[in-house]
């Protein structure tokens, strides 16, 4: 037997960038799928996908009690990945913004604890660790949380509650996901990785903001396998804990990125501009999933960049300036 058979596991925002990879993943393991997610870009032919896959897919908001009941009923485990991700799309509706990330992930966790779900795996960022006074040395999941931004702020208040809180027999783990590139059916052209290697490729010009500051990277896929193995694990291995999901390798400067995407791309031109709005700069270790669950990613930026090429080349985006391409308007 593999280890989810028998299981059922709720995946919110599970039509999404990181959840379409994930659903595969814990099928692949033998585990029953059910998706809540509320469709927010368009993805209907992704949900018909999953769906065709034999993922029982439920279009609904995280913040109406009825879709969060309905999707709940009969669940084993839940992967919280639904949110409105990033600070831009945070910006454009502070309120909506924490209407879902913090209120309705935290009636999520009150409602699953009442539901008898076992395991709650929360997905949240490396961006908590915000501007460090030392980013030369890596930080682990113990270092100091100083979030600069509305989304990681959220993700912080969230996170509190999951470690602190009494929530009975429920077992939380909090994963922080390095930033995440690479392709996948619901692509995103508004990540680092993918967005500078299109708008290359585009032959546009290419403005860059902090060009020296350092952010780690995970590939989508990869982020996708640090939730299974989480799940695999023994609730007494990975309950009421914290992960970094990344390879200690894979930390980079924009710099660092243009030039990784300039050895397969030429056209483009690039500009570094000067701006101060964006202050995050920080190293992350990665040892402690490594160490303890064995995880190893499979991606680093480079094949991410060969990948995002490839898959332009071969025309498999439409148009990848759409807006279903991002998360905001801009």
């Amino acid at each position: 037997m593999s280890e989810g058979d028998g299981v059922t596991t709720l995946v919110t925002g599970g039509a999404g960038y990181i959840g379409i990879p994930l659903c595969e993943e814990l099928q692949e393991s033998g585990r029953r799928v059910r998706v809540l997610d509320a469709l927010l870009h368009g993805q209907d032919d992704l949900a018909a996908a999953l769906r065709e896959r034999g993922v029982d897919v439920l279009v609904g908001d995280v913040r109406d009690p009825e879709a969060r009941a309905t999707a709940l009923a009969g669940v084993d485990e839940v992967v919280h990945l639904a949110a409105i991700v990033g600070d831009p799309a945070c910006a454009v509706d502070p309120e909506g913004s924490r209407e879902v990330n913090v209120e309705g992930s935290l009636a999520l966790v009150r409602e699953a604890e009442a539901a008898g779900v076992r395991r709650f795996v929360f997905a949240s960022t490396c961006s908590n660790y915000g501007r460090m006074a030392d980013p030369s040395v890596p930080i682990t999941e113990d270092g100091e949380l100083a979030p600069v931004s509305r989304y990681a702020e959220q993700k912080v208040a969230v996170e509190e509650h999951l470690l602190h809180a009494d929530l009975g027999s429920l077992a939380p783990t909090c994963v922080r996901f390095a930033t995440v590139y690479g392709v996948a059916p619901r692509m995103r052209f508004d990540l680092t990785v993918n967005e500078f290697t299109r708008d290359l490729w585009s032959g546009r010009r290419l403005d860059v903001f902090g060009e020296q500051f350092w952010r780690p990277y995970v590939h989508v896929r990869d982020a996708a396998r640090g939730v299974r193995l989480v799940l695999d694990q023994p609730v007494e291995t990975v309950g009421g804990r914290v992960f970094n999901v990344g390879h200690s390798d894979e930390n980079y400067r924009k710099l660092d990125i243009v030039e990784a995407i300039r050895k397969t791309v030429t056209g483009g031109e690039v500009e570094y501009v000067s701006r101060t709005e964006d202050p995050r700069d920080y190293k992350v270790s990665f040892e402690r999933i490594h160490r303890e669950l064995g995880y190893v990613t499979t991606m680093t930026v480079p094949d991410g960049v060969t990948e995002v090429v490839a898959a332009l080349d071969e025309g498999r985006f439409a148009d990848p300036y759409a807006r279903r391409h991002r998360n905001t308007d801009r």
